[in-house]
């Protein structure tokens, strides 16, 4: 026993204490953690634009040009590997420009995220009953007032959990940011394994610092939820 000790002891020393190697899963850490809350910012405004047009279309058969071409954004990186995206952004899109890497991850991922969003957005929008479109045009709502007063607030509370774990996927992928140069929190655990040709330790690190993160989210959601079944029972 005193000997396990001992080794996980100096394995320990070796792969995070000696010359501050924490540090690289600090700083890999702290980008992941940019390039995350960034690129799901920027991946729920480009789902929300494209959801509501999808679903205007869907009801009313306009705008034409526009849900074509937000079919053909969804086809195209629904169907393609996010990692081939990130590969294309950096090395094809902005090849020739000095474009600072997490802008290009925020924006790879961002796209790519803002796929699914509008997927999960729209399908929220599509699930809200015709009647309380009928409701608010009754009340004498334009088709704008009453998707924003009426239908997009009920559809938000009925997909958020589905954008939390899309939350939770985006959080996972972008492991793959370290092939286009960036020191994210897997690329630290694989520094720290080329320094001391020990891959456990600080991989293990990495799928715990991980796992934390995905079990704090699911935690704050299912506070979310139980408040939102609250407010509807208060209602009701």
């Amino acid at each position: 026993m005193n000997f396990l000790t001992a080794s996980f002891a100096d394995d320990f020393y070796l792969n995070f204490i000696k010359d501050d190697r924490y540090l690289w899963l600090v700083d890999g850490l702290k980008t992941t953690l940019i390039i995350t809350i960034l690129a799901s910012l920027l991946g729920i405004v480009i789902g929300f634009l494209v959801a509501i047009i999808r679903s205007t279309y869907d009801k009313t058969g306009r705008p034409k040009l526009l849900n074509a071409i937000c079919v053909v954004y969804l086809t195209v990186i629904r169907g393609t590997p996010s990692m081939i995206q990130l590969l294309i952004v950096n090395y094809v899109i902005f090849a020739s420009v000095n474009l600072n890497k997490i802008l290009v991850g925020t924006i790879a991922f961002g796209i790519n995220s803002g796929a699914y969003v509008a997927e999960i957005v729209r399908s929220g929008i599509m699930s809200v009953d015709k009647g309380q479109t009928e409701a608010g045009r009754s009340l004498g709502l334009n088709f704008k007032q009453t998707m924003s007063m009426i239908v997009m607030p009920q559809a938000f509370k009925n997909v958020l959990p589905a954008l939390v774990n899309e939350l939770i996927v985006l959080l996972k992928e972008t492991s793959i940011i370290g092939y286009i140069g960036m020191m994210d929190l897997t690329k630290g655990a694989m520094l720290i394994q080329s320094r001391t040709y020990n891959a456990f330790m600080p991989l293990i690190a990495a799928a715990l610092i991980y796992l934390a993160i995905v079990m704090l989210l699911s935690f704050l959601m299912t506070r979310l939820e139980r408040r939102l079944r609250k407010n509807e029972r208060r209602e009701g």
